[in-house]
């Protein structure tokens, strides 16, 4: 029989190949689904795994969608390594969105180009805001901030769903619950004609950059880590577990608040009620599967807009529901956390004893 036995350390091949192997146990369920739904296996893995990449416009949209991706998760990465749970980065997504968007409708014709940069500071400040709560409350009250973070998701959404209902309601927009289209001037340059690109992927890629730099190669990166994981052992080498907190809740709210903000001023165009498109949420897998490393957060970024852009693709060319991408992402995360056993734990084939047999 098969006997899971714990490994003297962890494995570090295991650490990096755990979630290639829960690629591939996705892919062979995600196989076994479509034949279960009576659809081509083989024409299902293609909306997931070529379509997205076959021309040059499907790669525009792969990055468009993974752009918030990247950006969120870096920012989950420090509050992850940092042992501060922010699970609500869809509610400072959100919030940045708004702020963003508000400043995009002082906007008119000719105003300058330095709307845009202004815009997105103003999205990173309102999710440096929001999660600024999470931050005061964990830090005041002790409030645990997985619940907090999570409760503001919806309190954000709430608000957006007032405002485009209410004030920032376009009134010629025939009673659609969205606000005016904003101007052309506040729209986020692309990065090529005929694509949908945005300079934000830049801006991620660079986030990305500066991260590693961050965590592996400054004292200030070693003490936010030191500072989350063990506070004891911070306050003992002179760093501050408070200013590890704020930091990583602040730095987590901004990335997400300029997430929101690029999309808002970029494909959206507008504040609707469909701004929260789950990207916070999302970006919580992305982390984890690149594991909290900017350099695999990327590749996981791209995986997982694979996944969003495959599943409109098998909705609308294969009549399967929108919840399908829901299902792979599901699916990426479940096989990952059975997968990270292997990190921990070696399996090893134990013959049954003898004894044990005559028994039977």
């Amino acid at each position: 029989m098969f006997k899971l036995e714990a490994r003297p350390q962890p494995s570090q091949w295991w650490r990096y190949g755990s979630p290639v192997l829960a690629l591939c146990i996705t892919v062979l369920i995600g196989m076994v689904l479509f034949v279960a739904l009576d659809k081509d296996p083989v024409r299902g893995l293609q909306m997931f795994f070529w379509e997205p990449l076959k021309s040059s416009y499907a790669l525009g949209e792969l990055m468009v969608k993974a752009t918030p991706l990247l950006l969120i998760a870096l920012g989950l990465a420090v509050c992850f390594r940092s042992n501060v749970w922010n699970i609500g980065a869809e509610g400072q997504f959100v919030m940045g969105a708004i702020a963003a968007g508000g400043t995009a409708l002082l906007a008119r014709p000719d105003t300058g180009s330095w709307i845009v940069p202004t815009l997105l500071l103003a999205g990173v400040l309102g999710g440096m805001a929001w999660a600024a709560v999470v931050a005061w409350l964990r830090d005041r009250f002790y409030a645990n901030e997985i619940l907090v973070s999570l409760m503001l998701v919806y309190v954000a959404t709430l608000v957006l769903g007032w405002l485009v209902f209410g004030p920032w309601k376009d009134p010629m927009g025939y009673n659609f619950p969205q606000t005016r289209t904003f101007e052309r001037v506040t729209q986020i340059p692309r990065l090529m004609a005929g694509s949908r690109a945005h300079i934000g992927l830049l801006l991620a890629l660079v986030g990305a950059a500066a991260l590693w730099v961050f965590l592996f190669r400054t004292r200030a990166g070693f003490a936010q880590q030191v500072g989350g994981m063990a506070p004891a052992a911070a306050r003992y080498a002179g760093y501050s577990s408070r200013r590890a907190l704020w930091t990583a809740l602040l730095v987590s709210g901004g990335a997400a608040g300029l997430a929101g903000a690029l999309e808002v001023a970029g494909p959206i165009g507008q504040l609707t009620p469909y701004v929260p498109a789950g990207y916070g949420f999302a970006a919580i897998i992305v982390a984890f599967v690149g594991r909290l490393h900017p350099v695999g957060m990327v590749l996981s970024a791209v995986l997982m807009s694979m996944f969003y852009i495959g599943g409109e693709l098998a909705q609308s060319r294969l009549g399967l529901p929108k919840s399908i991408t829901g299902v792979f992402q599901g699916l990426l995360l479940f096989t990952l956390l059975a997968c990270d056993t292997l990190v921990a734990y070696r399996v090893r084939w134990v013959r049954t004893p003898a004894a044990l047999k005559g028994g039977l």
